[in-house]
């Protein structure tokens, strides 16, 4: 860009957006919601983070903080709702954060050199996938 004295209006109305959508993804970090409170299309949006590597770099730092800030408010909550005996809350903590209440399957692995599955974990694994395989069908087929 020019240096401030040059700038046209359009060029200076630019700046503030670019600055105005900044602030607004600290404190919603929705692009969308951002964008529409500043005045501009989500496609300008992503043109400015293609077109100016500045602007893009502190758009995604902006966005990741304020993810960060509505995760931590997201938490917050969720204890309070904890405190007041929810048990939704309670199991989904659980859930979450207590190895013991995790309904995932992990494969972890200890070693620095490939070797092959047991017997009995090939079939673990294949077992776990058709029951993943059965729920998609089943959720595709009640659509």
């Amino acid at each position: 860009m020019k240096k401030n004295k040059l700038l046209t209006p359009v060029e200076k109305r630019i700046i503030n957006d670019k600055k105005l959508v900044v602030e607004k993804l600290k404190v919603s970090p929705i692009v969308q919601i951002a964008c529409k409170k500043v005045g501009i299309s989500r496609s300008t949006y992503y043109r400015w983070k293609k077109d100016d590597p500045k602007f893009a770099q502190k758009a995604n730092k902006t966005l990741r903080e304020g993810t960060e800030l509505i995760s931590d408010m997201a938490e917050s909550q969720l204890i309070n709702q904890i405190r007041n005996g929810n048990m939704t809350g309670l199991i989904f903590w659980l859930k979450h954060h207590r190895e013991a209440y995790e309904t995932r399957l992990k494969v972890k692995v200890n070693s620095d050199h490939e070797e092959s599955l047991t017997k009995e974990q090939q079939d673990l694994i294949e077992r776990a996938l058709a029951i993943a395989n059965l729920r998609i069908k089943n959720e595709e087929s009640t659509k």
